[in-house]
């Protein structure tokens, strides 16, 4: 797996453990939602403070980007689509 597609499985990872949206975690890391879009599609060559904004946002070090996957370890499922529904 190369660099690009490893940062954007382990940024997809990231991000739907911790139940965000790309919308929320663009906002927190002060970044364009459609810009981690492309991150997460493997599109896009993240610089390093882009790393440190994404890091800082998701509490996690720069270096759990560049974690590989266990052999097997399936991509992580998206969240599911749409806004959350009011209580009643």
């Amino acid at each position: 797996m190369d660099g690009r597609r490893l940062v954007a499985w382990n940024l997809r990872r990231h991000r739907v453990e911790r139940g965000l949206s790309q919308e929320k975690l663009a906002v927190d890391a002060q970044i364009d939602r459609t810009y981690v879009s492309s991150l997460e599609r493997g599109l896009e060559n993240p610089t390093v403070s882009v790393l440190d904004k994404l890091a800082e946002a998701l509490s996690i070090s720069i270096a759990d980007f560049f974690r590989v996957p266990a052999r097997g370890e399936r991509p992580p499922k998206p969240l599911s689509a749409g806004r959350p529904t009011k209580p009643k």
